[in-house]
């Protein structure tokens, strides 16, 4: 419901979009000053897709490529190795994809996956993956446009996009000028995006390593986790569930000090058995409010308690009479799960006061799990898992005072993860000698560079043609391969 109202909204959006931008432009009432208005503003709309088109920035683009020429050209000289280095990589590892796919291995990791707002990627990241993006592509581009001044290239104009919902940017450069340079120095601005998008991958990988130490002073790490949101409506939200700031320790006796132990632990919970505490005879006797008449099986479960009690649940438990069929008790589940644990019965052994091993009569995929936080007692939840794993959103950051916010790691955290995967696939997608992508041009420059002196025109540019055909249908391929995982 909530994909085909986005899908709704979205061409609604484009549809009045462009059909007023039409309009605009026939009408006679406002052709003259709307026509005046998208000139100045270097504003135009097609088909699902906007543009700004300006050439302000031409005069810093020409300042900075001005800049320490001789360093400019050794940075992008080592730009143009590392990228022909990713060439061999991506190839690589698009090919190894195609194979295993074809052999029926199972693939874990996808190297292209298609990147779907409210599909794989969660609601409340779509900003930070909208604004990380558009960052690379300015980034990237930056990189051609600093590279182009540098080897005296004339730059027309630079321009940013929305092409449906994604952003990125473009430079507008003088192709006569470029024709008319040495294959290296094309290679140094067609490499230029790529190796600046390996440089950003590079720094953010670093800050992600130097942040806890740079948060040091006002967030502690390795003691618990931190709520910093929580879907509305889950088991865990409202009044009497977790709070934004709640700092959670433990799942039952799995100890949490930071996200890879929750995982670890919500791990634990799914392939082991449902926990089981050590409760005294006479406990039972005086809390057990189950009535033979209303013991039921329900989901392969036994239910005892009446449907009206929403404090108490069922377990099971063996005494030496009933070593075969157990007996049930409907018991108040927070004073119950407040004991001891077990799994056997032997672990409840006292010498002088009976005690029973107690376990939730739950379904296979059902669990009851306490949830010890700082802040109330402990949380008790009663469902899957997984339901409680997708609830919340968690950081390893502590604040050390009321006044540090709580959502500013994850924030960082977040810009930094998606720098890393976004201008990283950006670079290791440029350089695969694709149609419109930079490899296009990076292999034309290349092949002009080192087989010019032994072979003809024709025979380079059939080469090319080859070449480009294997690299183009290679993506294609692997595009193909991502969208049939992502929606199966």
């Amino acid at each position: 419901m909530i994909a085909t109202s986005f899908i709704a909204l979205f061409m609604g959006f484009w549809a009045i979009l462009y059909l007023s931008d039409v309009y605009l432009k026939t009408s006679l009432s406002s052709q003259g000053k709307y026509l005046d208005f998208i000139h100045k503003t270097g504003l135009s709309i097609y088909v699902c897709q906007i543009r700004w088109y300006s050439t302000c920035l031409n005069r810093q683009f020409l300042r900075f490529g001005q800049w320490r020429k001789n360093f400019l050209k050794v940075w992008f000289t080592i730009g143009v190795v590392i990228s022909l280095f990713f060439t061999f990589i991506s190839i690589t590892l698009l090919t190894l994809m195609i194979v295993n796919t074809l052999r029926k291995r199972p693939v874990e990791q996808q190297v292209l996956t298609p990147v779907m707002p409210g599909v794989n990627i969660p609601t409340n990241q779509i900003g930070y993956y909208l604004l990380t993006l558009l960052v690379c592509g300015v980034l990237h581009e930056f990189g051609h446009a600093i590279a182009a001044v540098r080897e005296q290239v004339k730059i027309h104009g630079f321009g940013l996009f929305i092409l449906a919902v994604y952003p990125g940017a473009f430079v507008d450069l003088s192709t006569e000028h470029l024709t008319n340079l040495s294959p290296l120095k094309q290679l140094r601005i067609y490499c230029a995006g790529v190796w600046h998008n390996i440089v950003l991958v590079i720094l953010a990988l670093v800050f992600r390593l130097i942040l806890p130490y740079i948060l040091s002073v006002f967030y502690s790490t390795n003691a618990s986790v931190v709520v910093t949101s929580i879907v509305l409506g889950s088991a865990v939200s409202g009044p009497r569930g977790l709070l934004v700031g709640d700092q959670i320790t433990s799942l039952n006796n799995c100890r949490v000090r930071n996200i890879a132990q929750w995982t670890m632990c919500i791990e634990k919970t799914l392939s082991e058995k449902s926990t089981g505490y050590c409760v005294p005879a006479e406990f039972i006797k005086q809390y057990d409010i189950s009535q033979p008449n209303i013991l039921k099986t329900m989901h392969g479960n036994v239910e005892c308690c009446s449907n009206s009690s929403s404090t108490h649940l069922c377990f099971s438990y063996f005494t030496k009479t009933t070593k075969v069929k157990p007996n049930y008790a409907c018991l108040p589940a927070r004073s119950t799960s407040d004991r001891q644990t077990c799994k056997l019965q032997s672990d409840c052994y006292k010498p002088n006061s009976p005690n029973f091993c107690t376990t939730p009569s739950l379904d296979n995929s059902t669990r009851l799990i306490r949830i010890v936080h700082t802040r109330r007692a402990p949380l008790l939840f009663l469902g899957h898992p997984l339901d409680l794993h997708y609830s919340l959103t968690l950081s390893d950051y502590t604040p050390r005072s009321s006044f540090v916010p709580v959502h500013a790691p994850y924030v960082l955290e977040t810009i930094a993860n998606y720098v890393i995967s976004l201008s990283g696939a950006l670079a290791l997608l440029n350089v695969v000698p694709c149609y419109a992508l930079d490899g296009q041009y990076i292999l034309m420059a290349i092949l002009e560079l080192v087989l010019s002196p032994f072979l003809e025109k024709s025979s380079r540019l059939a080469i090319f043609t080859v070449i480009l055909l294997f690299g183009t249908l290679l993506v294609a391929t692997n595009v193909v391969i991502a969208l049939w995982v992502l929606f199966h």
